[in-house]
């Protein structure tokens, strides 16, 4: 009885796939929609139709049968601002094109005079003549070289540089702070921020959520007393202190200011230990 069952349900589903098949083979292509979800504009409809020559050669109008579904989407795919792409059909003669653009997070300016982008999955990928896309930006001695294609990351100073960026997009104070990276001739990265006239030397992209926190404590503690210009130099490239280089044109002295500043990162580094 068992075996009865599957060879009818086996039966079933033959039979179902055969008819299927007899529509799809008298099934035309009306119309293709394609959706691209997410606010970044690298690529847009008339692209993907040109792409998938929606209309020269005529994609509509012919039969479905006749139309390679996966070859559409090989072909979406190799545009270098595609992340992913899903191409699939109706029953109605209607093809549905899903597709997830790459996001950048940093846009590079390297020694070689070459500008391309660091996309959220660590992907190098080129600039787009439709659009620009509001990141940070980061040059100077970047010896991370593009070959105008979608590729990893190979220095460490661009798995640093990208590390760092997207440390400083995750939080809304940093993103909102922070105006450029710029790697010096030490290959040692610095920030500009938006707000006063100083470099923050960050280093490296070790101990971020250390250091920035370091440099929390320092913009709340001793900026309101020595103001914004009182140091042309910010450096917290190491984890348990930030230094302050004075701004020879800046008389005040912050000698006090300082030393508050270190014990209040101190404090801040016993109560987290304690917390943990």
């Amino acid at each position: 009885m068992f075996g009865f069952f599957w060879v009818v349900s086996l039966g079933g589903l033959v039979a179902l796939m055969g008819f299927i098949e007899f529509k799809k083979a008298g099934v035309y292509c009306k119309e293709v929609k394609v959706y691209i979800p997410g606010g970044q504009n690298f690529i847009d409809k008339e692209e993907v139709d040109n792409i998938l020559k929606v209309h020269h050669p005529q994609l509509v109008g012919r039969n479905m049968e006749s139309i390679n579904l996966h070859e559409l989407e090989k072909k979406l795919r190799a545009n270098p601002f595609i992340e992913s792409a899903v191409v699939y059909a109706d029953m109605d003669g209607i093809i549905k094109v899903e597709i997830s653009q790459r996001r950048p997070v940093l846009r590079v300016m390297n020694r070689f005079d070459q500008d391309f982008y660091i996309d959220q999955d660590g992907l190098k990928i080129p600039l787009s003549a439709n659009f620009t896309a509001r990141v940070i930006a980061a040059n100077g001695y970047i010896d991370e070289a593009f070959g105008n294609k979608v590729d990893t990351l190979h220095s460490d100073i661009a798995k640093q540089l990208f590390k760092t960026a997207d440390f400083i997009n995750r939080d809304s104070l940093w993103s909102a702070q922070i105006a450029q990276i710029y790697v010096n001739q030490d290959h040692e990265i610095e920030l500009v921020p938006r707000v006063g006239n100083n470099r923050i030397l960050l280093g490296n992209a070790d101990d971020l959520q250390i250091k920035f926190n370091n440099l929390l404590v320092f913009y709340r503690q001793a900026i309101p007393q020595v103001g914004w210009d009182r140091y042309k130099i910010i450096n917290i490239k190491f984890a348990n202190q930030v230094v302050g280089v004075k701004n020879d044109n800046f008389k005040k002295d912050s000698l006090k200011a300082v030393t508050r500043i270190a014990d209040s990162i101190k404090m801040s580094k016993d109560t987290t230990s304690q917390i943990n």
